[in-house]
Parts: C-alpha cells; structure tokens; sequence
C-alpha cells in the first residue's frame, strides 16, 4: 500500500485513505478510523486527507457505502444469477461464503461491531439485512416456494451465515465444503446431483479426494 500511495504524489489518493480507514475499521474498530492516526500510517500529512474528505464522517460514510456496494449488492446479484435449479441457485449464493471479491465476512464483523456503537448505522445494516432476506426470498419464489416457505427458508439460510460470521466461526475448508452438500439440503429440501458439486467444488478449487 505504502508504494502505490507515494507513487500517488504527496496527497495520497482518496482509494488509499479509504483502504487505511478500512484496514483500521477491521483490526480495532470503527474508533480507530481517525485523521491522524491515518495520515502517520500512510507517512502523509493530515491536511492533504482534506483533499479526498470533509472530515471523518464523510471518510466513514465513504466507508460504509464500500461494505454495502460489496456485501449487499453481491449477495444480491448472486441470488438473481442464472440457475436452472434452486439447488444451482443456492451454490450460487454460497459462492459468497467462499469468495473474499463477492462477499468479505470480516468486513461484515467489522461493521456489524460498528453499529453496536451508531443508532444510525445499525438503522443501515437493519436495511442491508431487509434487503438481502428479500432478495433470498424472491430467488426461492422464482422455483415455485409459496410465500411463507420461501421467506423462512430465506430467513433461515441468511441468519445462519450472519450467525457464522459473528461468532467468528474458524471451519477448515474442508470441513465445510464437506457440510455444504447438506446445508444444501436442508435449505432446499433437496440433494444435490453429483455435477453440481463438482462444478461448485471445481470454481473454488476444492478437489475432494485430494
């Protein structure tokens, strides 16, 4: 990071303020996100963080809207993916809990940590959350659940990840590309075929006999 902020001039760039800010958010919590303790992380002075920011709220707005733009917005779009199956549809969303570039969990912790603390931002996330249930739902609907059934299983899928992340569940990948098969199930109420598997096992470069 220090590199690509010096070959940026003096002022750094509104990306590298913004990449320190989250860096802080997740090692020690949204009240580390601070002007100058950035600014000697960055090896820049604290009057050119002005040139990307007003001030320490608009750097935590510029924050959030990161998590949101990554967690909810993917999430979102994998549960609208193609799928000739509710099954496919679900490996799907769970490329999410195994990709880091669609969906960041220690962000999610982060964040969630964060609006412990803000009557607003957990206003946000209550909202995130909304929206995500909802788009879980409809992703169920379209294969033909009734209302009530879709909105529990969607209801039922997305609280136990959120529950994963927040007890910061630590899983041996192997170990949980060995359950996800039955988390399947149970989500969907149906098995898996063999070349689901393998495709889904395949994108993330699991080999199961290995």
């Amino acid at each position: 990071m220090d590199r690509k902020l010096n070959e940026t001039g003096w002022r750094g760039s509104q990306e590298g303020w913004l990449d320190a800010a989250y860096e802080a958010l997740l090692d020690s919590g949204v009240d580390s996100v601070r002007i100058q303790p950035l600014a000697k992380k960055l090896k820049l002075s604290r009057t050119s963080f002005y040139w990307f920011f007003e001030d320490r709220e608009q750097l935590l707005a510029a924050l959030f809207a990161r998590w949101r733009d990554k967690n909810t917005v993917n999430l979102v779009r994998q549960s609208e993916a193609y799928a000739e199956t509710i099954v496919e549809a679900m490996f799907n969303v769970f490329d999410c809990w195994l990709d880091e570039t669609l969906f960041d969990s220690q962000f999610e912790f982060a964040v969630r940590s964060w609006a412990i603390q803000s009557a607003d931002i957990i206003k946000e996330v209550q909202e995130a959350d909304r929206l995500r249930i909802e788009a879980l739902k409809t992703m169920f609907l379209r294969f033909g659940f009734d209302e009530l059934t879709a909105d529990v299983r969607a209801r039922t899928l997305y609280l136990v990840q959120i529950g994963y992340i927040s007890m910061q569940t630590n899983e041996a990948v192997s170990m949980r590309m060995q359950r996800i098969p039955h988390y399947v199930e149970i989500y969907t109420g149906m098995t898996p075929e063999q070349r689901d598997l393998d495709r889904f096992f395949s994108r993330h470069g699991y080999a199961p006999n290995a």
